[in-house]
């Protein structure tokens, strides 16, 4: 969904200019600040979020020195990520919800590669594996979701 607005704030000071961004599953949004609101059902995109380069510092401390994820004082208001079209109050018609399970199996599946090589494999960044635990502990917190969910 474009909202006229193209800047990417850091999601935990708000300003304006970045260094470094990460990805999460949609799902990861109920993990974020004013996270409640958000419909993450409707989230079509994976979810991004930026950090200046004096928080990133602190992310990284964080996540990698003390094994604590940062999602609780992100703020959900300066991610990035698509929400589908309601059409369904345009055209008074159901359309399913997206499956997202599929995404986040590919992307826990690739955070545990990422974990597990770094160190061994050159291509793999310090950034990597920071986004990597991130992304699977905000899947351990959220649990399995049942086929219907």
């Amino acid at each position: 969904m474009y909202t006229g607005t193209t800047e990417e704030p850091c999601c935990l000071c708000g300003t304006e200019e970045t260094a470094t961004r990460i990805d999460l599953p949609p799902r990861a949004v109920q993990l974020m600040r004013h996270g409640d609101p958000i419909a993450w059902r409707d989230i079509e995109s994976t979810v991004t979020v930026y950090f200046c380069a004096d928080d990133w510092q602190t992310v990284r401390d964080l996540v990698l020195e003390t094994g604590m994820s940062p999602l609780s004082r992100c703020n959900v208001a300066h991610a990035s990520f698509d929400l589908r079209e309601d059409f369904e109050a345009l055209l008074n018609d159901v359309r399913e919800e997206p499956d997202q399970r599929p995404r986040e199996r590919e992307m826990l599946a690739d955070a545990r590669e990422t974990i597990e090589t770094y160190g061994e494999d050159d291509h793999v960044e310090e950034r990597d594996v920071v986004e990597a635990r991130i992304v699977t502990w905000a899947l351990e917190d959220l649990g399995e979701r049942a086929p219907t969910e």
